[in-house]
């Protein structure tokens, strides 16, 4: 997990690199940081959750499991095509049931189309996903199985979301190319709904949902999201169906706004939503100088969870949560930063304050206290007067 975070860093810079070079603007600043740290939260938060999953589905195999299935090269395959069975079915209801498009709608969001948006993961997902799984170890394959099929189930997706791979021949007959998953990345109305598979094209053949690219895809939300907000982004739609539900009279209705198709949602309430929580400062435009701040501290999380992930099992639990915690606060800092919000500054203390609290968990000496009160002594001396000259070094002008 570790060394995937750099392998893929490294992809995307060579797709951004071919893409330049060929004269392709398909990656946009705002987009890419924004993708990136939805994965960065997603692997963060994968350190936590794969040992749970790996513990629902063994006891599952061990209490339920039907049949006892021994490892052999033909039940490995067969485990493969059935995962990819269940993930073209939890895929095509995702979109189709509000309450699991809550989860998958982030993949959605970018209107960018490249390997950034392979990122665009939530931790939300993933446990839909091995609920839809959990059948496997009740049919009799053993955790270990699954867990290993999944992961590499999950690489071969990276490599589809591009637009610098044309059409593979023969290849479109069997497996999602690029191609066929950039269909289902549009926004075209005749590409709507269309291209669930993630390994093999043939479910959609069979099942009515697959459809050819011909015009150029439109990437994104039918109705653009307009946000680069981590926050937003992940609880936009969770919000319009709480607030659908609270102007919604009975329970048929009401069960329809849950479990029915997103087009049971009041299309009028986004906007509201936007008018209430999205103050976004849009007087000023993102200096280079912006930019180059948020890449700043993209950069440092990134190496940051590098080194998490690869010295995990050393790390103690309190520090593991100090980490996290940091993390999530800096992937919010940056959307917000983005977005110009004033508030930022707090998140700066904030994001301080948990890191003092890790170095004096591992290291209790009376210094890290004096040290910490004399940093907090102009902080509450001079507070305005910080935050001012913060918000003139990170946004520029008059604040």
């Amino acid at each position: 997990m570790a060394w995937a975070v750099p392998l893929f860093l490294g992809l995307m810079g060579g797709e951004y690199l071919v893409a330049r070079k060929t004269g392709k603007n398909y990656f946009g600043f705002s987009s890419s940081v924004s993708n990136i740290n939805i994965g960065i939260a997603e692997r963060l938060l994968d350190t936590f959750t794969v040992g749970v999953f790996y513990f629902i589905y063994d006891y599952l195999y061990h209490h339920f499991g039907v049949f006892n299935i021994r490892s052999s090269v033909l039940l490995w395959v067969a485990l493969l095509i059935l995962t990819d069975f269940i993930w073209y079915w939890y895929h095509r209801l995702a979109h189709e049931v509000n309450l699991l498009w809550a989860a998958h709608v982030v993949h959605h969001q970018s209107e960018d189309f490249n390997y950034t948006v392979s990122a665009r993961i939530t931790v939300f997902q993933a446990f839909f996903r091995m609920c839809f799984w959990s059948v496997l170890p009740v049919i009799g394959f053993p955790a270990v199985m699954i867990i290993s099929v999944q992961l590499v189930h999950g690489i071969y997706p990276f490599f589809i979301h591009t637009r610098t791979i044309g059409k593979l021949g023969i290849l479109e007959y069997i497996f999602v190319t690029p191609s066929h998953h950039r269909v289902h990345h549009a926004s075209n109305d005749k590409y709507l709904d269309k291209n669930y598979g993630d390994v093999f094209i043939i479910w959609d053949k069979l099942f009515g949902t697959f459809a050819l690219e011909e015009e150029e895809p439109e990437y994104g939300l039918t109705k653009p999201l307009d946000s680069h907000s981590f926050l937003w982004q992940h609880f936009h739609f969770i919000l319009e169906i709480f607030y659908t539900l609270k102007q919604t009279k009975g329970f048929r209705a009401r069960w329809k706004v849950v479990f029915g198709k997103p087009d049971h949602i009041d299309p009028d309430i986004r906007p509201k939503l936007e008018e209430r929580f999205l103050f976004r400062n849009t007087t000023v435009g993102a200096s280079r100088k912006l930019q180059q701040y948020v890449i700043w501290q993209m950069g440092a999380i990134l190496l940051v969870l590098f080194l998490f992930l690869l010295f995990e099992n050393y790390v103690p639990v309190f520090a593991q949560v100090c980490i996290t915690l940091v993390i999530l606060v800096t992937l919010v800092n940056s959307g917000a930063i983005m977005e110009q919000r004033r508030w930022v500054f707090y998140l700066e203390y904030a994001r301080l304050a948990i890191t003092f609290t890790a170095l004096f968990y591992i290291w209790p000496h009376p210094l890290l206290l004096l040290v910490f009160a004399i940093v907090q002594l102009p902080f509450y001396l001079y507070r305005s007067s910080i935050e001012r000259r913060y918000l003139q070094l990170v946004y520029g002008g008059k604040r």
